[in-house]
Order: C-alpha cells, then sequence, then structure tokens
C-alpha cells in the first residue's frame, strides 16, 4: 500500500520535471507561434464555457452555473481581447534614444493554486497567462474541485496537441495533498497561489518566488451625494454573483446617516431582508465553524438556502440578507468576509467616519484588497484613495465586477494582488507581464553612436521573422536540401 502523501509528492516531481521538458521545446516559438497557442486555448474554453460551469457547480455546490459561465469568459474570451497583440516573447524593445534593449525571458514551470469557488476560470486563466509568457504550467487542485479542475486541464491539453506543442505544458496532479502541493512549489520556478490565507502563505514561505493573494473583506461606501437607486442595484448584482464566491464581493455596506433611511428601504425594496430578534442568533450561529472560521457550508449559497440553514422565514424573493453589525471586529460575523448571499450593514455620520469604519473592515481581514465607493464627489473618493490601504478602489460600479476587469479597465485577472499592505508581492491585477524575466541590453552612455548591423547577424528583420526563417531552414535541412 502506497500512502497518498509519498504519492501526491512524487506525482508533484514528475509533473514538474514533464513541464520542464516541454518548456524547453517551445522556447523557440516567436510570438506569433505563441499567440496562436494561447488563441486556441481561448477557442476551446469559450466553446465549452457552460459546460464547464455545470460541472464546477454540480461538484462543488458552490454558486450558479450561469455566473460561472461569465467567468470562464472572463478568463478565455475577455483576456485574450485584452492580451492581444502584447509582447511576451523575445525581443520587446529596442530603444536607441535610450540605449537599451528589453528581452523576455520566460519564469519557467509555474505552480498554480486553485481554489473551490472558481476552480475551472482560475485553470482557464493561469493557463493561458502562463503559456502566454512561454511558460508551463502544473496545477494543484482544491481536493473538492478535483474532477471540473482535470477536465479542464484535458480540454486544454486537447488545444496544445491542435497546434502541434507539447500537451505537458498544462498538467495537473491526480493525488493532492498538502505535501504534494508543497513539494509542487518547491519545484517549480514561480508560484501563483490563489486560495486560502494558509495556502497563500505557504507559497510565500516555500524558499521560492510567488504571487500570492490575500483575502478580500470589502467595504462599499454609499456617500449622500450617490445614485442611491443605482448603488443598490449594482451592490445587489455584485455581492449576489456566482452567490458571493468572488473574493471581490462586498462584505459590508456603509452609508451617511443623512441618507441610511432612504439606502434601507430601497435594499429592501430590492430584495433584501434585515435581520432581527432570535433570526440574527441563528444564522450567527451557523455563519461560523467554533473559533471564528467561516463555515464552508454557507459559501456559495443563496439566501433562501442560508435561511434554511439557520432555521429562519424569510420573504419569496429575498436575495440578499442583511445585518446592522453592533461592531467590527473577531467578535463580530457580520464584519468579517462571508463569501455567500450574507451583508453586514453600518450607519455612518459622514465621509470621515466612513473612511475610520473601513479601516478597520479592512484590517478585520481584508487589508490590501479593494474598496467600494458610491459617490459623484471627486474629493472624497481622492482623500479615500489617498489614505485607505487596498490596491484597487471601485467607483460606482459592483465591486466584484469591477475588480476582476468586467465592470471596469481593470486588466481582467482572477489573481488580484493585495500589496505589501496585504503581504502581496504585487498590487496589480496579475498577467502575462508578471510571469516573464525582462533582460536588459544598456549601452554606455559616452557612445558616440549605437552599433550597426554588420550583416552576420539578420537584425535587419523583426524577431519574429528570424525565427520564421531560422525554423524554415532548419525543416529544409531535415529534408536533405543543401543549403
Amino acid at each position: 500500500m502506497v500512502d497518498k502523501d509519498l504519492l501526491s509528492i512524487q506525482e508533484a516531481r514528475s509533473l514538474v520535471r514533464s513541464a520542464q521538458t516541454a518548456r524547453k521545446e517551445i522556447q523557440n516559438l516567436s510570438q506569433s507561434q505563441i499567440d496562436g497557442v494561447t488563441e486556441a486555448i481561448g477557442k476551446a474554453a469559450i466553446e465549452n464555457a457552460e459546460a464547464l460551469a455545470k460541472m464546477a457547480n454540480e461538484e462543488t455546490g458552490f454558486g450558479k452555473w450561469q455566473d460561472k459561465t461569465q467567468k470562464n469568459l472572463l478568463a478565455s474570451k475577455i483576456l485574450l481581447d485584452h492580451i492581444r497583440g502584447q509582447k511576451t516573447i523575445g525581443v520587446l524593445s529596442e530603444d536607441d534614444s535610450t540605449g537599451i534593449w528589453e528581452i523576455a525571458k520566460p519564469a519557467g514551470v509555474i505552480a498554480a493554486l486553485v481554489p473551490s469557488t472558481n476552480p475551472t476560470s482560475t485553470t482557464i486563466f493561469k493557463s493561458i497567462i502562463s503559456i502566454k509568457a512561454g511558460n508551463a504550467v502544473v496545477f494543484a487542485p482544491h481536493p473538492s474541485a478535483l474532477k471540473c479542475i482535470k477536465a479542464t486541464v484535458d480540454l486544454i491539453r486537447g488545444a496544445l496537441a491542435s497546434q502541434g506543442v507539447p500537451e505537458d505544458l498544462v498538467t495537473v496532479m491526480s493525488v493532492p495533498t498538502v505535501q504534494g502541493t508543497e513539494e509542487l512549489m518547491r519545484q517549480a520556478d514561480l508560484i501563483l497561489a490563489t486560495g486560502g490565507p494558509g495556502m497563500v502563505k505557504a507559497a510565500y514561505s516555500s524558499g521560492k518566488p510567488a504571487l500570492g493573494v490575500g483575502a478580500g473583506n470589502v467595504p462599499v461606501y454609499i456617500e449622500r451625494s450617490a445614485d442611491i437607486s443605482d448603488a443598490i442595484d449594482k451592490i445587489l448584482a455584485s455581492k449576489t454573483f456566482d452567490n458571493g464566491t468572488v473574493c471581490s464581493s462586498e462584505q459590508a455596506i456603509l452609508a451617511d446617516r443623512v441618507i441610511s433611511d432612504q439606502v434601507k428601504s430601497t435594499m429592501v425594496a430590492k430584495g433584501c431582508y434585515f435581520l432581527k430578534g432570535d433570526d440574527v442568533i441563528k444564522v450567527k450561529a451557523v455563519m461560523e465553524r467554533p473559533g471564528g472560521a467561516m463555515n464552508p457550508k454557507i459559501v456559495g449559497k443563496d439566501a433562501k438556502t442560508v435561511a434554511a440553514m439557520a432555521g429562519i422565514t424569510i420573504p419569496e424573493g429575498t436575495r440578499l440578507i442583511v445585518y446592522e453589525e453592533e461592531g467590527i471586529g473577531p467578535e463580530y460575523p457580520f464584519s468579517k468576509e462571508k463569501l455567500t448571499a450574507l451583508i453586514g450593514y453600518y450607519p455612518v455620520e459622514d465621509w470621515q467616519q466612513a473612511c475610520e469604519y473601513c479601516h478597520k473592515l479592512l484590517i478585520n481581514g481584508g487589508i490590501g484588497h479593494s474598496l467600494s465607493i458610491h459617490s459623484q464627489d471627486r474629493d472624497v473618493i481622492r482623500r479615500f484613495a489617498i489614505e485607505k490601504p487596498v490596491s484597487r478602489i471601485l467607483i460606482n460600479t459592483g465591486s466584484t465586477q469591477g475588480a476582476v476587469g468586467l465592470s471596469t479597465n481593470l486588466p481582467p485577472s482572477f489573481t488580484l494582488g493585495c500589496g505589501t499592505e496585504g503581504g502581496s508581492s504585487t498590487s496589480d491585477n496579475v498577467g502575462p507581464e508578471h510571469l516573464f524575466n525582462i533582460r536588459r541590453v544598456a549601452f554606455g552612455k559616452d557612445q558616440k553612436k549605437q552599433p550597426t548591423s554588420t550583416g552576420s547577424v539578420n537584425t535587419g528583420v523583426t524577431m519574429d521573422e528570424v525565427e520564421r526563417i531560422t525554423q524554415m531552414v532548419l525543416k529544409k535541412l531535415k529534408e536533405g536540401a543543401v543549403i
């Protein structure tokens, strides 16, 4: 009998070795050839977006397949539209005015951790950005989403084969364990960590470079100048998207006291139910495990399901369960991240108090991530932007769609950096540009002129053209031609 942890460790090592071999086979591909591969992956993902979404929903029990379909399309069609034309291979630039040339060099083998909340979309996303930058990628799947993640990888491997490149550029562990994932992180060249705080911390402790993202506990402030009806519509559409499983979804609403009654009545009219009496105790009892961690049984559930779990009755058609929480901190469940149809509510006197409360909420589990504001006052927005410890502030849009680049012009991404404030190595929406090194050639400033071509090397054409000609010559030699 083979121990599961040992089997998982061995598998991680074998997959990395296979990925290293596969990556070497594409190291001479041109930008256009690499782009052809990513387009093929995207096409396959687009065509199967709905089927993969349904599979993820069925396996994990999280969210809505309709919204997961949109996530899959964000990770494929929308992502490709954004990065199409982006230089990631070979010579990026030759600037004679500064005497600086820049050459892209792939990071190598990427260890990609995938959460159960966004399994298929994260797999598609990380595959495309990894291949776009000339890397291979090995996935460490969340065990509860293994089936749908493996199906996504199989689909991608089929697309790779159709392009004549090694399928082992994208692989997945079939025996996921903590020990195996840790070994994968040790063996890889770079880690893309999306998951729980424990796994992200392990990524940064692995001894290898890592791009990890922190937890989200996104406050949304409705300032007195806001269009209240529009704000509530967008908050509801955002918070209920895939039943709240996106880490950038709103977790607590703050509203100026002068408009608070109007905000609350608008929320009720649009499908919110405010908890009161014994219902508060019952809901809080199912929100967390002993010790204060989020209860995984409520993750990705709609309001009706959460109410049934708590044993309370809510109006038919309720979209979101709300509680006017009494404080902020570990002992107040509605002040923490809730990846489900639950949200906290806080009346505030003015933007200064909203600023203070937002800071406390962020410190309580979301520092560095995101914050949302509905306001027409640029001065208030500017003060929040200067003072709040977040990497993205979403204005007059749902924070879920805004942060990942659906309703804003932020780069489409399912890996949202939280900066040093949140313990991340980047504050960006991670993309292909984070997955390659840049080698710089720097000419001395005292040179009277730049070196010119001697004709010994063909530098009068683009790098893509050089590589195309090289491949053509090699092919002719293999065919026995005399050149």
